[in-house]
């Protein structure tokens, strides 16, 4: 039975491709979606992928994926330097989390250098656009 993740996109992804193109690249979220699954199957996970602008509603889908899902990967956007609710929600269900950013947020503004997801996730990808799920899947795939 191939290992489940859950890939989820947080606030203004659904943006992707029309959206600051220098900073995010020219990929749609559908086509890194589709690249994921993609991926996904390669390395033997079954991939879900979601997208949401709403902070509840991602919080709801990280305690939904307990029991159902064996992983996550996460880019929560800007939620990444806001929402406690995020991590205490992947606090909650203890599973394996890699978050990714397209952009490095590091050399980007001040307040983009603090992410309260990153203390509660096993690593960080930030800085490599689309190939950042992609190394997020295969260090989870050789992780489960």
């Amino acid at each position: 039975m191939a290992h489940r993740v859950l890939v989820l996109n947080g606030p203004n992804l659904n943006m992707l491709g029309t959206r600051e193109p220098q900073t995010y690249g020219s990929q749609t979220l559908a086509d890194i979606e589709k690249m994921a699954i993609a991926e996904g199957k390669t390395l033997g996970l079954e991939v879900t992928c979601r997208q949401s602008n709403i902070e509840g509603e991602l919080v709801t889908w990280i305690q939904q994926a307990l029991g159902n899902f064996d992983a996550i990967v996460i880019n929560p956007g800007a939620y990444s330097h806001t929402s406690i609710a995020i991590h205490d929600a992947f606090r909650a269900v203890a599973l394996p989390v890699i978050e990714v950013h397209l952009s490095n947020i590091y050399t980007r503004e001040a307040f983009r250098h603090h992410s309260y997801v990153s203390p509660v996730a096993m690593g960080v990808i930030c800085g490599l656009g689309a190939t950042g799920y992609r190394l997020a899947l295969h260090a989870l795939a050789e992780k489960l």
